[in-house]
């Protein structure tokens, strides 16, 4: 039997989907989180896969909920396995609790099925009668919902807005499969822990249902974005991909380059013409823009990456999670120049960030990274529709006059930016140490005045520093550390530790450290940081740059995301 703990909340069962990529694993996830949904559910689904484009062992989580729902789990409460080697997949998650729905023929004797509740659906037959085996993955989604309890009218609904595009007749044969896979288990005597409560609500006017690489994209577009270029490259290309959907919709230009320097180099000549442009790309890409980093740096140029991590060295692991370009972010580039980094943790987070980087980007004339991982950017979940009341575009660029100076010192270090085209001025930008008009230089004093005008601005965009949040006592003796992604799988276990004195600290800006850290790291007796990299990136910072060392870890560099779970069990060692 597998080593999962069975911590299960009251009204939220785990399902797992596992199959091969190309096997439809993806239309069974679609359908049922659309379908629990607008059943009134809340949903939460994520995913892990091989990088391959058929084969292997792909598996989705979605948990379902008559409450909110956000932090990916071990456990597994009803498991369908849709091929041969699905069930070893996931082995180390199943107990005797899971119940298994699937073919008998496929799954075959597997041990570790014998002491767990097995109903034996012939989706494939099912199927097949009707006219095609594709439909089986259909049939697993009208059982699956049979099991549940979902009502057959919400399950026709969802199957025939789904293939609404389709002809007449596969829509019906599709309705078909859904409504004898439902049919196929209506006398099961289900256990009484995988019985759903009735919803207590009806889901919200403009409740979204969305993953993080949408809400990031949204967030451009609400943030001005109307230039992206980008080279497409695992996990970041949801962005990408979102953007260029929506592209004709708001009038932006989306471009694949020929390759990451190419992209970044075309977003900063897009940004010195005014644009409010975008690049959108993961580590490996990210390394072949490190120059172009550099020279929107010397540029003062604004400019929006969009960095969504990977495991590496290298290729790594191409389609997993992890943490662990935070130091790259935080030091590429050659010479000394101010940059910001933020790591969205929700996918409010997502928008509201995205949207506030290209203010910032063009406030302060920097680079601002927006810091996510493919753990972020494939999971969704339920969501309110998010605030656009106080959203606008804020623009800085100038009406330059006939004496206007690109790079006039200032307090700040911020010089007024201006765009050729829009007034009289000469707007001179060059590679090389320049004066403040803009001319290559190589006097020495004048080479430290312009250091010194660039890094000024550190200081001030501190004063725009997005604040950590404190969820908890204010008066906790215990101090639990995250950022970026794993908000919201740390949330819930800090919550199920059920202790009055242990308190969550989340990071939404990783860089520069808001200045009130050392304030929140000196008020803990205990503090323990949790992120998905074998070195402590982040606490590593933290002592860095708030003089304060944190006295606990909890890494995680599998490549997996983070579980609730293994957070809540590590956080009862360490704080036992």
């Amino acid at each position: 039997m597998g080593s999962a703990m069975r911590d299960r909340s009251n009204g939220d069962i785990s399902v797992v989907l596992c199959g091969q990529a190309g096997q439809g694993v993806q239309t069974v996830e679609f359908l049922l989180t659309r379908l629990m949904s607008r059943a009134g559910y809340q949903v939460f689904a994520t995913k892990e896969y091989m990088s391959r484009i058929r084969g292997g062992a792909n598996s989705t989580t979605i948990r379902v909920s008559d409450r909110p729902v956000a932090g990916a789990v071990d456990r597994i409460d009803l498991l369908i396995p849709l091929n041969e080697g699905a069930v070893e997949h996931v082995v180390s998650r199943i107990s005797a609790r899971t119940v298994v729905l699937g073919e008998r023929q496929i799954t075959g004797d597997v041990p570790v099925l014998r002491a767990c509740t097995f109903f034996d659906v012939p989706f494939t037959a099912i199927a097949s009668a009707i006219g095609n085996k594709l439909y089986s993955n259909v049939v697993a989604v009208g059982a699956i919902a049979g099991l549940l309890g979902i009502g057959a009218e919400h399950l026709r609904a969802s199957v025939r807005h789904f293939f609404a595009g389709k002809p007449s007749g596969v829509v019906e044969d599709n309705v078909r499969a859904a409504d004898e896979g439902y049919a196929a288990v209506a006398k099961v005597d289900l256990p009484h822990e995988l019985t759903l409560s009735e919803p207590n609500r009806v889901p919200a006017r403009g409740e979204l249902l969305l993953n993080g690489g949408e809400a990031v994209g949204m967030g451009a577009i609400a943030g001005g974005c109307n230039f992206v270029s980008s080279y497409p490259m695992s996990p970041s290309t949801p962005v990408l991909t979102f953007l260029a959907q929506q592209a004709k919709n708001f009038g932006t230009i989306v471009e694949q380059a020929e390759d990451e320097i190419a992209a970044v180099n075309m977003a900063i000549g897009a940004w010195y013409a005014g644009a409010r442009a975008l690049v959108t790309t993961s580590g490996g890409g990210f390394a072949l823009m490190t120059e172009g980093l550099s020279l929107a740096g010397m540029l003062e140029s604004p400019l929006v990456i969009h960095l969504a991590q990977r495991p590496g060295p290298a290729t790594g692991l191409p389609t997993r999670t992890e943490q662990a370009d935070l130091e790259m972010a935080v030091y590429a580039g050659h010479g000394e120049f101010p940059r910001i980094i933020l790591a969205p943790g929700t996918l409010a987070d997502g928008f509201h960030l995205t949207q506030r980087a290209f203010d910032l980007a063009d406030k302060y004339q920097v680079p601002v990274f927006i810091l996510t991982d493919q753990y972020y950017i494939d999971s969704y979940y339920s969501t309110p529709a998010f605030e656009l009341s106080r959203i606008g575009v804020e623009k800085h660029i100038v009406n330059t006059s006939r004496d206007y100076r690109r790079y006039e010192s200032g307090a700040t270090g911020v010089s007024p930016r201006g765009v050729p085209g829009y007034g009289e001025g000469l707007v001179v930008v060059d590679s090389d140490e320049h004066d403040e008009e803009g001319h290559i230089t190589e006097d020495a004093q004048l080479r430290v005045r312009m250091v010194d005008k660039r890094l000024a601005k550190g200081v001030s965009l501190l004063r725009d520093a997005v604040p950590p949040e404190l969820v908890g006592p204010p008066d906790y003796r215990n101090l639990v550390i995250c950022w970026g992604s794993t908000y919201h799988a740390v949330k819930e276990a800090v919550s199920r530790l059920e202790r009055d004195d242990t308190a969550m600290l989340h990071y939404r800006q990783v860089y520069p450290v808001p200045a009130d850290t050392a304030d929140y790291l000196r008020r803990a007796e205990r503090t323990v940081i949790v992120e998905g990299n074998a070195t402590a990136q982040f606490g590593q910072l933290l002592h860095l740059q708030a003089g304060i060392a944190v006295t606990h870890q909890v890494l995680n560099y599998d490549g997996l995301g983070f579980s609730v779970e293994r957070i809540l069990h590590r956080l009862r060692d360490i704080l036992a």
